[in-house]
């Protein structure tokens, strides 16, 4: 039997693999950019490895900003991650036209941040932390843009 494994599973904190979770939650920025910052507490192979996974990869800017700099504080020799260009999701326009299309006719801009919220969690939450406080008058944009009759 090797006991190596089992000492370093020991040496992870007790939560690391909740952390684990909640970085890669794809339905929450919220709490994508709380475990990057509790992982930035953490001085370990592991958890450096999983916040650089966050900074290559994540969505949203302010999670890749926040797994940036906590690797920074850390030591690690990382460079600024690129600002979002262009859409985030394949598609986005016609998902949204689909759900926009799918609300009765005089529906408020309410009932249409809701219903996208309710059925595409995922582009709601990315958007909106990707567009920050912007994400509201964003959206609403793109639900008074004429929708085009076919």
């Amino acid at each position: 039997m090797n006991n190596n494994n089992y000492e370093a599973v020991s040496e992870l904190p007790e939560n690391f693999e909740e952390l684990k979770k909640a970085a890669n939650r794809t339905a929450s920025w919220r709490d994508r950019l709380n475990a990057v910052n509790e992982l930035g507490q953490l001085d370990i192979a592991p958890a450096i490895k999983l916040l650089q996974h966050v900074m290559a990869g994540d969505q949203v800017f302010q999670v890749r900003e926040a797994a940036y700099r906590k690797l920074k504080q850390l030591g690690e020799n990382v460079q600024m991650p690129a600002k979002n260009k262009g859409e985030l999701f394949k598609g986005l326009n016609k998902i949204l036209l689909r759900i926009k299309k799918s609300l009765p006719e005089g529906h408020t801009f309410e009932q249409f941040k809701e219903k996208l919220q309710k059925t595409r969690l995922d582009i709601y939450d990315t958007y909106e932390g990707d567009k920050g406080a912007e994400f509201d008058s964003w959206l609403q944009g793109i639900w008074e843009a004429p929708t085009r009759k076919q």
